[in-house]
């Protein structure tokens, strides 16, 4: 039977709670995940704790809409990066229960007051120097989280932030490794540099046919057909066998039975709000506002009388119950009637006063309103179980001798039998065919050449998400050398090339050979006609503000070079030739250098502990994935 494990990998660093929050890529990897093939409901299990598919779902949308953000309206949505944002969303939540059942292991809490002064001191929060209720919903609702959610999400980084930081403390880098480290890292360097592009080589004399064929024999492999190989090629995912599900009516009333609250929206109501943070009248303020409030203002004169009161008004939103985090304020705001304006609350933000613009009442959806919704999920299950009954059957022919294409039929794969070069043509130049989205074509051609002869075949996971990929070898054709008569002018401006090639390598041997026997490059270059210039001193990474350009394909030789020694080396464009004319040291006397290049070093430093940490932690948590309730959460994307 088919056993299959998935490592969805990542490294997490303490490296602040906002990349966390808005990026929600993988914090700490997991390993040894286990396919999960039984009807379980939770998309994952940590711990024997499930993350059910409702959370893996909208995790996964607040990740495809941050990375609609990032890559902008012409990034292109399909159905390889929904599977990618699906899996990274569930490796997400799958590691931040690792990390929260650490904490509580540990015994490890953050009071509320500790996140409400982490939110309020978060820069990207604050306009004018303070808090922003405005900016703060934003940011909420473009990652599509509610408040409740999001303290929640501080809470627990927090958390983590203690464990983490008691790894890192006491790391230092002393002075014996951080100055020669600086003074090599720091090492400026200025040189004399020739270079022979190929273009201004001369013209060689035309070659004779006998030279022209003696290059073809000599260079066969500039002028041979590449490795073709000729494989079966099958497919089986879960929109293959889609054609073969059928769901019922009444499988799609059970499963509304099921569904519980889920199709029940809760009452909702658009507040307005003023809060008076904590102070010695703040309570007297809210009082007076409240009054004024009642007495007809409408928001914008109460939002001004707020401001020079020094309180902070905002528009919260519609909003249910269950999405205000403050129990005192969520009662208050569905206990006032519409239109009306609260009491003062209090809270641990301060002394706040609603008004209820407006309520919307709770809502059913009908059955009949989400039966297609119903239908497609339950035919995604379907088909996604189908598929990894039919693999395992798949499996259990192949390895009792069936051939690819056999068990293909027999089990509804998609098959089909190419010719490809390892760059994907087929031998007309065109690309070739194969059974497998575009998105999967680089990993199919990899597997058909990483396949041996007379191996059996063996459906393997698509890491590009395109299902269960089987590959079996049926011939090699070896690269083979084209008639001369057939690749003649190929040969002519290979042979033209390679001519022009050796004049300059000849010339750049002799200008080293010149600086080896004592004489400076720029008199060499003068005397052979090649311009040389001087260099303003430059780092390892090769930028100056002026000067020539030194080709990456020289630096590392030249900081390998000794003063007043040369150095030479095939670039893009010809040859170059350098001479090292002066070295200086990075300035380990310069303080603010030094405590960046030692903190760079002790970050590097806890990074290697902190890897260490957490693959131990990861190496002892059990987990498992549900990959069959993988496509609903890739499917309930946009």
């Amino acid at each position: 039977m088919l056993t299959a494990f998935r490592r969805l990998a990542g490294t997490w660093f303490a490296k602040g709670l906002f990349l966390l929050l808005i990026l929600s890529f993988g914090i700490w990897g997991i390993e040894d995940v286990v396919r999960n093939f039984g009807r379980d409901s939770a998309v994952a299990r940590v711990d024997g704790q499930p993350i059910e598919l409702a959370e893996a779902q909208q995790a996964a949308r607040r990740q495809m809409a941050q990375l609609q953000r990032q890559l902008g309206p012409d990034f292109a949505v399909n159905d390889a990066v929904r599977q990618t944002a699906a899996q990274q969303a569930v490796a997400a939540l799958v590691n931040q229960r690792i990390a929260s059942a650490e904490s509580d292991r540990m015994g490890i809490a953050a009071s509320d007051q500790a996140v409400r002064d982490y939110v309020f001191a978060i820069p990207a929060f604050q306009a004018g120097g303070q808090f922003s209720r405005p900016i703060f919903n934003q940011f909420l609702r473009g990652n599509g989280l509610d408040e409740n959610g999001f303290l929640a999400l501080v809470k627990r980084e927090l958390e983590r932030q203690q464990i983490i930081t008691s790894i890192r403390a006491g790391i230092h880098a002393p002075d014996a490794l951080v100055k020669p480290l600086l003074a090599q890292a720091g090492e400026r360097r200025v040189v004399e540099l020739a270079t022979l592009p190929l273009s201004d080589a001369p013209e060689p004399p035309a070659p004779t046919g006998e030279q022209l064929r003696r290059f073809w024999e000599n260079n066969p492999q500039q002028f041979s057909t590449p490795e073709y190989r000729t494989a079966t090629v099958a497919r089986l995912a879960a929109e293959i066998v889609m054609k073969d599900v059928h769901v019922t009516d009444e499988e799609i009333a059970q499963a509304y039975a099921a569904a519980g609250d889920r199709f029940h929206a809760p009452e909702r109501r658009t507040l307005e709000q003023v809060l008076f943070p904590t102070g010695p009248r703040s309570e007297e303020e809210a009082k007076a506002l409240a009054e004024a409030w009642k007495g007809g203002a409408g928001f914008a004169t109460i939002s001004e009388k707020a401001k020079a009161e020094g309180g902070q008004p905002v528009e919260l939103g519609t909003l249910s119950q269950a999405e205000i985090p403050v129990p005192e304020l969520a009662r208050a705001a569905f206990a006032t009637p519409e239109g009306e304006v609260s009491a003062p609350v209090k809270s641990s933000f301060g002394w706040h006063v609603l008004k209820v613009a407006k309520v919307d009442p709770p809502a059913v959806r009908g059955l009949d309103q989400v039966r297609d919704e119903l239908r497609n999920e339950l035919a995604q299950s379907k088909a996604a179980d189908m598929a990894f009954e039919r693999i395992n059957g798949a499996e259990d022919a192949l390895a009792g001798g069936a051939k690819l294409a056999e068990a293909a039929k027999q089990f509804g794969m998609e098959v089909g039998t190419v010719t490809v070069d390892a760059t994907g043509h087929a031998p007309d130049g065109q690309a070739a065919t194969l059974p497998v989205p575009d998105y999967a074509r680089d990993e199919t051609v990899a597997a058909i050449f990483a396949a041996q002869p007379r191996q059996p075949a063996r459906m393997e996971e698509s890491k590009a998400g395109a299902g269960f990929v089987g590959v079996e070898l049926d011939s090699v054709q070896p690269p083979a050398p084209r008639p001369f008569e057939q690749v003649v002018d190929a040969v002519r401006a290979a042979w033209t090339e390679d001519a022009r090639a050796h004049a300059q390598e000849e010339k750049a041997a002799a200008l080293l050979g010149a600086v080896k026997d004592g004489r400076s490059l720029e008199d060499a270059a003068k005397e052979a006609g090649v311009i040389a210039l001087r260099s303003d001193p430059f780092g390892r990474d090769g930028r100056n503000e002026a000067g020539p350009r030194v080709p990456p394909e020289l630096l590392n030789q030249i900081f390998g070079t000794k003063p007043k020694d040369a150095t030479m080396a095939r670039t893009a464009q010809g040859f170059a030739v350098a001479q090292v004319l002066e070295v200086t040291p990075g300035d380990v006397n310069d303080a603010t250098a030094l405590r960046a290049f030692r903190g760079r070093i002790e970050n590097g430093m806890g990074d290697e502990l902190e890897i260490q940490y957490l693959n131990a932690l990861r190496d002892s948590t059990p987990v498992q994935i549900n990959e069959a309730l993988l496509p609903q959460v890739a499917g309930g994307m946009p």
